[in-house]
């Protein structure tokens, strides 16, 4: 399926993109990210189940145990960081199959429920904890966090929060970190060090129409926010145009092999947009 939506002029964005439908028949695919092989990956955390999405073809069970997979980022080395929902734990598989734990307590105390990753070029890492739904009756930690992991292994709170973050992503120069409030409808800006260390949070959206989840960013500037539909905002933090704005959008991800196409999930589909700008990818 494919339809044709307008966008304004804007710099570096076509005036008019193509929508394509590239799988459907999923539960809640709330994790999307793009393989440097060349494919797309789909945590559906309704099944409980990994796709992968090769180009042209339906979506294939990857048989890895997801355990309500949620976010889901690559590093440099390809191997992909999950965020798992009922072990409340951040792991990562690398390409022969093994899985390593990289979080699963803090303070002695386990995880809420680990939502969503980004991964810097130098292996620092960041992540989201909320209490969403069940986690909020097992809440250990008393806050929704955000997580620093730098390349030793080394874990830090950059934020506790009362409020719950929910879809977190870096600027293309890996000098910002975005984080979406799910609860206040906003968006929050980190300034990021060498370090990995987060300082300056201050808001740079508010009044977001539905509830934020994943984010994306172009290397232009620009912030995608998965929302009730997809909406494109500016470096200055204004709306600049919502697709699929009769959808709720639960994530996105930059991909293809051009890195020119965003990919955007509702809550039983995976759309394909053709945007001609490049995502801001860490690898």
């Amino acid at each position: 399926m494919a339809v044709v939506c307008s966008l304004p002029l804007v710099a570096q964005l076509p005036e008019e993109v193509e929508v394509d439908r590239v799988a459907s028949g999923l539960r809640f695919p709330a994790g999307l990210a793009w393989s440097r092989d060349g494919f797309l990956v789909i945590a559906d955390s309704g099944r409980h189940q990994i796709y992968r999405l090769d180009s042209g073809q339906r979506p294939k069970p990857t048989n890895q145990n997801s355990s309500a997979a949620r976010g889901l980022a690559y590093d440099t080395q390809s191997r992909l960081y999950i965020c798992e929902g009922t072990t409340r734990r951040l792991v990562r598989l690398d390409k022969r199959g093994t899985t390593e734990t990289l979080a699963e307590n803090f303070e002695g105390h386990k995880l809420n429920a680990p939502n969503d990753v980004v991964v810097r070029r130098d292996g620092h890492a960041w992540f989201t904890d909320p209490a969403f739904a069940g986690a909020v009756d097992r809440n250990e930690l008393g806050f929704s966090g955000i997580f620093h992991l730098s390349p030793k292994g080394e874990l830090e709170a950059v934020a506790r929060w009362q409020t719950r973050p929910d879809g977190i992503a870096l600027s293309a120069d890996g000098k910002k970190l975005y984080v979406a409030d799910a609860d206040r409808h906003a968006v929050v800006a980190f300034d990021l060090d060498s370090k990995g260390a987060a300082t300056n949070q201050r808001d740079f959206i508010a009044h977001i129409d539905g509830v934020p989840a994943a984010l994306s960013t172009d290397v232009t500037g620009r912030l995608y926010v998965s929302a009730h539909g997809l909406a494109i905002y500016g470096t200055d933090g204004k709306l600049q145009r919502t697709l699929l704005s009769s959808q709720r959008v639960v994530s996105c991800a930059f991909g293809g092999t051009d890195l020119e196409s965003l990919y955007v999930a509702t809550q039983k589909e995976v759309f394909r947009v053709k945007l001609g700008v490049k995502g801001a990818l860490q690898y």
